[in-house]
């Protein structure tokens, strides 16, 4: 039907005896044309003419009136396009936890669940998602929330009327810290592992995460229409029909939440919750959703729920994030290896520090799947551990290097079987000892060349960067001691170092014998071209080799034959590795990890260090 139609249709279903003059006025077209229209309707039955005294009066036929109804329900389902871009990277979240719950006597966030708080283990969640700033509103007893803020990546606010508000205003609250879009989190949640990266990778800007109903007699009930949210409500008689429930989770882009912002101005109802909100945007804009049909998640609110989570919900959710788990680390390893799925016969955890790895079995033979830890892509290259890796495989050093994708980090090699893996201890062992130096005097005597340099001085002024962005914190003399650490470039450029391949990281796991007279060097990551000096220091470090141990150490590696200018050299990458890696350590704390008196260790002993070291040049001089 043409605009036109449409137009004189709905003006006469406001009122009925408008004239053809009055029609011609309202609908801004002229006499014959709405004369002309007229006509059209009458004869498509879609209005009758009736005439009374002369005076003429059109009414809509039933036919009409269907059409009216039609064309004003595909009006609703209209929608503004909001975002010129469909998928922007969520770095924000922010996590609601003003409320209190009755049966508790601090806030939910704080209840324990397998030795984790509630509002840690969301936060842990989101950091995995690489979730880099949380702003977490807070109410009933804030300053349970004071310790998180050490952690430099969270932010706290206040509702200080959390008695008398609803959700919204809490939201509200985070205004001055959401820059962006963000991911929003209820503090009384538990849910899988897997959760949050369904919201994170949906295409949907604006996104509420749904899932089957749980009978649990509190379900925020949601109903979808033309694949967006069309209607959310706890009363299910005000539904056509159930999509679904929501959780408590959602993605809000940056341009929703201001249009959220403009409408809340004018709320007069304190009470007033976010999803509804929420809603009321949705009816001009799109609102997406995410559903997991099979989610385990639980929320807590009293006593009883959170007596469930424990005896029932958390024991089902850890043996499904383990399928999952395995589940995601056979499809890793089957895409990488071009294999199926069915063929991999074991998945089992391995250890790791920074990373992960696995030993998965394939048709009886073992490989190792490295799972590179989260933020580690800030300080490793993983281009030229790549390169290094395949070198250090052709050259006898490695175990071969089967897949890496450099993008990802991710790491597939064989398996070295009949293995023991050293420690601090077995590697003070004499006949260990001999193995270490002879692996580490055979790198460094090499004719190959890595494709990377490792220089530490470089090193310590990209972690310093990386410390600032984080906003983390130096010790209190660091510029002071920083200028001494530095002036010792000058000191190693006088000694025309010849550089050679380099393993830069020679703690003793990373040394792994086979039977008993073989012995492996693995975990390539900050490999490259250095004076070897730095590996013979980095062992004596890791190792906490006495005096003692260390002059048995050299004797086998130099045969006896070390001079002065070794010593020093290593007394000066001894130094350096205190300074980079006591840096390192306030950067993982700046990240909320806690390391205790280590940092704070090392830095102390680079400074007893320089002050030996001047003494010992002040001796050469």
């Amino acid at each position: 039907m043409y605009e036109n139609e449409i137009k004189i249709l709905e003006l006469l279903n406001d009122k009925f005896d408008l004239s053809q003059r009055d029609l011609s006025k309202r609908a801004g077209l002229s006499l014959g044309k709405v004369n002309y229209t007229i006509k059209r309707l009458v004869e498509s039955d879609y209005i009758n003419v009736e005439k009374d005294d002369n005076k003429m009066s059109y009414k809509l036929t039933e036919k009409g009136f269907k059409f009216i109804d039609a064309n004003l329900k595909n009006e609703k389902t209209k929608k503004i396009k909001l975002h010129s871009e469909d998928v922007k990277n969520i770095n924000q979240a922010v996590i609601l936890a003003a409320g209190r719950a009755s049966d508790f006597d601090k806030p939910v966030g704080f209840l324990e669940i397998d030795d984790i708080t509630l509002i840690e283990r969301s936060i842990n969640l989101l950091f995995n998602e690489n979730i880099e700033n949380i702003i977490i509103v807070t109410g009933y007893k804030h300053e349970y929330f004071d310790a998180l803020a050490k952690d430099s990546r969270i932010n706290i606010v206040y509702n200080a009327r959390y008695k008398w508000t609803g959700t919204m205003c809490s939201l509200s609250l985070a205004k001055e810290f959401i820059h962006g879009d963000f991911l929003l989190v209820e503090n009384d949640l538990v849910f899988e592992e897997r959760t949050l990266k369904y919201l994170v990778e949906n295409s949907s800007r604006d996104c509420v995460l749904i899932t089957n109903e749980t009978g649990s007699g509190d379900e925020a009930f949601v109903e979808i229409n033309n694949g967006f949210i069309y209607k959310i409500s706890k009363d299910i008689h005000q539904l056509n029909k159930i999509d679904g429930e929501m959780i408590g989770l959602s993605k809000i882009s940056y341009e929703v939440f201001k249009l959220m912002l403009e409408e809340f101005k004018t709320n007069k109802n304190p009470y007033l919750n976010y999803e509804y909100l929420l809603m009321d945007i949705g009816r001009n804009y799109n609102i997406g959703y995410t559903k997991i049909d099979d989610l385990v998640w639980a929320e807590i609110d009293n006593l009883d729920q959170y007596n469930h989570v424990k005896k029932v919900v958390l024991p089902r959710m850890k043996r499904k994030e383990l399928t999952v788990r395995v589940d995601k680390l056979k499809h890793i390893a089957s895409e990488a290896m071009c294999i199926d799925m069915d063929s991999i016969e074991d998945v089992k955890p391995i250890g790791g520090m920074t990373n992960k790895n696995y030993k998965i079995v394939v048709k009886g033979k073992n490989y190792v799947l490295r799972i590179p830890g989260a933020g580690t892509e800030e300080m490793i290259s993983r281009r030229s551990e790549k390169i290094n890796s395949r070198l250090a495989f052709e050259n006898g050093f490695d175990s071969e290097l089967i897949y890496f994708n450099e993008n990802t980090g991710v790491k597939i090699s064989t398996f070295i079987e009949k293995t023991e893996t050293l420690n601090g201890r077995t590697a003070k062992k004499e006949e260990n000892m001999k193995m270490i130096a002879g692996i580490l005097k055979r790198l460094h005597s090499s004719s190959f060349k890595f494709g990377s340099e490792f220089d530490p001085f470089k090193t310590a002024e990209e972690y310093e960067k990386l410390l600032h962005k984080y906003n983390g914190k130096n010790f209190e003399d660091y510029n002071e001691v920083k200028e001494k650490v530095m002036a010792l470039k000058k000191v190693m450029d006088s000694f025309n170092i010849n550089k050679c391949p380099c393993h830069n990281d020679t703690v003793p796991e990373n040394f792994i014998k086979s039977g008993e007279s073989k012995i492996f060097l693995i975990d390539w990551e900050y490999s490259g071209m250095n004076d070897p000096m730095w590996d013979i220091a980095a062992h004596s470090i890791e190792c906490n080799f006495s005096e003692d141990d260390e002059e048995l150490f050299l004797n086998i590696y130099f045969n006896g034959e070390i001079d002065e200018q070794h010593r020093i050299r290593i007394l000066i990458n001894k130094i350096m590795q205190d300074f980079i890696w006591s840096t390192w350590t306030n950067i993982k704390e700046a990240k909320g990890d806690d390391f205790g008196s280590y940092g704070i260790d090392r830095y102390n002993r680079a400074k007893v260090n320089l002050e030996k070291l001047n003494k010992k040049l002040k001796e050469l001089k």
